[in-house]
């Protein structure tokens, strides 16, 4: 009998710990380990569907994230005495190549449960459906196994609480899957490829890393298991998460595994995990149990797209909404997406989006509803430049949220934020603020975050001229929330 072959496809799962689709190819005699760089995942592309527009796919921080955690996979690879087979192309043509070469007879794979993903998945499992090779799927992007869910997918609600309590009752999270023994490459396994430059993704910017950001967020497994420790067990920050979540500076306020968990880097079954080894060896507290709170809002938002599919990403989302009229305002937006708003807040996390593809989650809900609510420009354009800009992006937890603050998502009431109360509860002393938008350094708090309101004497007296030195509000605040009350 021949010796078998498998070839796993890498997708948002670039690591060795718990990877279900890695551990079922190494039933195999040889293991053949592929990532393709999808053209279609980089440079501009038309969103689709009704009221289209243009936008940059994958911005510079998460194509650079991303190469480094290939680069870092192939080299965990390596060390485990195989190799990754780097390849540029659309999977479902590069794939059966691969497959063809090697004389495979197994692919294994991750799904995905967001519609752009699924079509990627149809398509590979076509190409292969007359080459006598079996293409098998496995679940690994959530806390929750999809087949340990107490309902049908149909059925999983839409609302988060009444999720969660279902799963907290009668979904235990499954123990993560141990690195496994990785059969050596065939023989006939091709040249394996170098890795795509920066450039060759094409990111219009490139940009130097900013010092003045919460965390430099090195992409990669070895990396990402790094940074679990050091917030975890070295730093000990899991014990007060709750009470800090919400900060704005630093690098532990928050866990910020986000960009790790996102590419697959981390499996959220193996932070669970920690979470749990923590809880028995130092202290089980509300901030503990908070952190999988959070990991099930992830969940949540995963269920809700492989249940809902392509309605998330329509202007009236899940709710079918027609009776709000979302605007296009090439000028508005552009303020917006550059941090020239003339509302400090929102400048401020926006600022802090463009020079290092993150921002707290307060800042995005904040940014987020100014835009879609505070303006009422199309909400899922500013989603998409989120998109394109953040080293943490996941479609379903990014454009979830996106309909959430809209109004068309998983929520049945008009979601909105007031700005300035926000800014003066989660940034009272407008350290945050003065740290992104440097011309009003030297404003007192109280006008650091509504310059507008500084009399001429004001203004001079501060050296900060509004309309001039720093821009006027784009929008009159206080009017712009009549229409949503």
């Amino acid at each position: 009998m021949s010796p078998s072959t498998a070839l796993v496809w890498f997708r948002r799962d670039l690591r060795l710990h718990d990877n279900d689709a890695l551990v079922a190819a190494c039933d195999a005699d040889h293991v053949v380990p592929v990532y393709c760089f999808d053209p279609r995942d980089y440079g501009q592309r038309s969103f689709g569907g009704h009221h289209s527009f243009e936008f940059q796919k994958t911005g510079h921080h998460r194509a650079r994230f991303r190469l480094e955690s290939v680069t870092d996979l192939r080299s965990s690879l390596r060390d485990h005495g195989s190799d990754l087979l780097i390849r540029v192309g659309r999977p479902e043509s590069v794939l059966p190549d691969v497959a063809a070469a090697v004389d495979a007879d197994t692919v294994t794979m991750h799904t995905l449960p967001t519609a752009e993903e699924k079509h990627v998945e149809s398509a590979v499992t076509h190409a292969f459906a007359d080459a006598n090779v079996s293409v098998r799927p496995f679940w690994g992007h959530t806390l929750t196994h999809i087949d340990d869910l107490p309902m049908a997918l149909a059925d999983v609600p839409d609302t988060y609480t009444t999720f969660r309590k279902a799963v907290e009752a009668e979904s235990p999270v499954r123990d993560p899957v141990p690195i496994p023994d990785i059969p050596a490459l065939p023989s006939n396994t091709p040249e394996v490829g170098t890795l795509p430059s920066l450039s060759d993704l094409g990111p219009e910017t490139s940009l130097s890393p900013d010092d003045r950001g919460v965390l430099s967020f090195d992409g990669g497994e070895t990396a990402g298991l790094a940074r679990v420790e050091s917030y975890i067990w070295e730093g000990d920050h899991l014990r007060t998460y709750k009470e800090t979540r919400n900060g704005m500076l630093g690098a532990d306020y928050s866990s910020k595994f986000s960009p790790w968990l996102n590419e697959g880097c981390l499996s959220p079954r193996s932070v669970q995990s920690e979470v749990e080894r923590y809880e028995d060896s130092r202290v089980k507290n509300d901030s503990t149990y908070w952190l999988t709170f959070e990991l099930r809002w992830r969940d949540f938002f995963q269920f809700q797209f492989a249940k809902h599919g392509t309605d998330f990403f329509h202007r009236g989302g899940i709710r079918h909404r027609t009776d709000i009229e979302w605007r296009t305002d090439d000028t508005q937006f552009e303020r917006w997406a550059t941090g020239q708003t003339g509302i400090p807040f929102v400048d401020a996390n926006m600022r802090e989006l463009n020079a290092t593809g993150y921002m707290s989650n307060r800042g995005r809900q904040n940014a987020a509803s100014f835009f879609a609510n505070n303006l009422r420009l199309d909400w899922r354009r500013g989603a998409a430049y989120f998109e394109t800009q953040l080293v943490d992006y996941d479609p379903a937890s990014n454009y979830g949220n996106w309909a959430y603050i809209a109004g068309v998502g998983n929520d049945s009431r008009d979601r909105y934020f007031d700005i300035v109360k926000q800014a003066r509860q989660y940034d009272g002393d407008a350290a945050y603020v003065k740290h992104w938008v440097s011309e009003l350094a030297d404003l007192p708090p109280t006008y650091a975050h509504e310059p507008w309101k500084m009399s001429d004497t004001e203004q001079a007296q501060y050296g900060v001229e509004v309309g001039v030195d720093y821009p006027a509000p784009v929008v009159d605040l206080d009017a712009s929330y009549e229409k949503l009350r």
